[in-house]
């Protein structure tokens, strides 16, 4: 607390400057989704295999739950094998995009569970180590501060914010993990093209600028945490400052983790239900709790031919759709059903040697496996194989791509089990849509 005191005086020296406007409107456009994993970001480590890559999204999607306010009591938990955690950034999904003028390239977290956009800035005073130089806002031209009076700083919520005696807005985020950022709120050109000469520039962005920040996994500083981009439902996610501009929609798709293509994140455009087939919606219900997340209502699961049902008459929304978490988690007593089920109707039994609060099991993969489909408020999502399993080949495992939650916690739907799925947020029809789909194709 004294530290951030210090910072706050700090701010208060600097100086106040104005906005600048927006001059372009678009109908809609797509870029890279680069998972923290491929050949293409700058966390790739050439050494691990795909099955070490997979084990370790899933100890990051632990890590997700603390972040996120989710944390499981690790107290109540049985001792297995002991695991550790990553030393790494939580985020799956990363969006390359270019910052300032002239423009700097940057990569951060695209994140469906925050609603801040906010990148490192120069001069630190506390900062977690990154593979990139620090955004230096004097070295842009087109960088402005935000006045505690505007818009954008009324938006922040009250406790999370602050006007420095200079006038400018000073915005403080604390995580579910401790973690936090805090800086000034400012604007800047942000462009998802190809830097100075690409050709999605937008104006009037605003982003935190963080010069003051903590990072941690379990207790260690996080490596090249560069900054994020806030996907939620918030009024300063980059979703709702695009708002008008992007129809309130967006959608991406997910590749598989060993695929040679990019996934996709798409803003705008044309709607699902007129360019592709098989399309599915479910009610999108927002939560004034948290009002960042996106929730959906899951009714039950079936595997084969038999289901699993989901508290009776309650559709106010019992999980939400995080692209930052890999493996999707069940209410622990709702997990203990679903487990059930896929024992009885697969007749197999949980491998010894699985990992902590993980369930494995030996098959012949030359008998296939069931029908697993996830049954929402309105649609029937039915998931492949990639979806829910995976094989580790030197262990000659097959896991579940599921983990439990604690009672009290939000269930969280990850990505992978959206992997070859187009999935649309459409905001204003408060409606999610899903449709199964080659992603590689995009």
């Amino acid at each position: 607390m004294q530290a951030f005191l210090c910072f706050l005086l700090v701010l208060c020296s600097l100086s106040v400057t104005s906005f600048i406007e927006a001059t372009k409107t678009l109908n809609g456009f797509s870029i890279d989704l680069i998972h923290r994993d491929s050949p293409l970001s700058p966390y790739y480590n050439l050494s691990l295999t795909s099955s070490e890559r997979l084990k370790n999204a899933a100890l990051r999607s632990i890590s997700r739950s603390n972040r996120l306010g989710h944390l499981m009591n690790k107290n109540k938990l049985p001792k297995k094998k002991s695991i550790t955690i990553p030393d790494e950034d939580l985020g799956e999904y990363l969006m390359k995009f270019y910052i300032g003028t002239p423009s700097v390239e940057r990569f951060a977290i695209a994140d469906t569970g925050s609603d801040l956009i906010w990148v490192q800035c120069s001069p630190c005073r506390k900062c977690t180590p990154q593979h990139a130089p620090l955004f230096d806002p004097t070295k842009s031209s087109t960088f402005r501060t935000v006045s505690c009076d505007s818009q954008p700083c009324t938006l922040l919520p009250s406790n999370t914010h602050v006007c420095a005696t200079s006038g400018e807005c000073v915005y403080e985020y604390h995580y579910g993990d401790k973690s936090f950022t805090a800086g000034t709120l400012g604007v800047d050109l942000i462009n998802f093209g190809g830097g100075d000469k690409g050709s999605t520039t937008f104006h009037k962005l605003t982003f935190g600028c963080g010069i003051y920040n903590n990072d941690t996994v379990a207790g260690n500083v996080v490596q090249n945490n560069t900054g994020t981009v806030g996907l939620g439902a918030g009024p300063l996610s980059l979703i709702s400052q695009l708002g008008d501009e992007i129809g309130h929609k967006f959608s991406y798709c997910f590749v598989p983790l060993d695929s040679n293509s990019t996934s996709k994140l798409i803003f705008g455009g044309e709607g699902m239900e007129k360019a592709l087939k098989g399309v599915v919606s479910t009610p999108l219900i927002f939560k004034s709790s948290d009002p960042s997340f996106y929730f959906l209502h899951l009714e039950g699961i079936s595997v084969g031919n038999k289901q699993v049902k989901t508290v009776k008459n309650q559709t106010d929304g019992n999980i939400f759709i995080d692209s930052g978490t890999t493996v999707t988690r069940l209410k622990q007593s709702f997990y203990n059903e679903f487990l059930t089920l896929v024992k009885e109707v697969m007749g197999v039994k949980e491998a010894p040697e699985s990992p902590e609060n993980t369930f494995c099991f030996r098959k012949d993969a030359k008998k296939g496996f069931p029908d697993v489909t996830f049954h929402f408020l309105g649609a029937t999502v039915r998931l492949n194989q990639q979806n829910l399993f995976e094989y580790y080949d030197t262990e000659n495992l097959f896991c579940l791509l599921v983990r439990p939650t604690a009672e009290e916690e939000y269930a969280i739907l990850g990505s992978q089990t959206l992997v070859g799925f187009r999935v649309e947020y459409d905001l204003i029809g408060a409606k999610i849509s899903f449709a199964p789909t080659d992603c590689t194709k995009y």
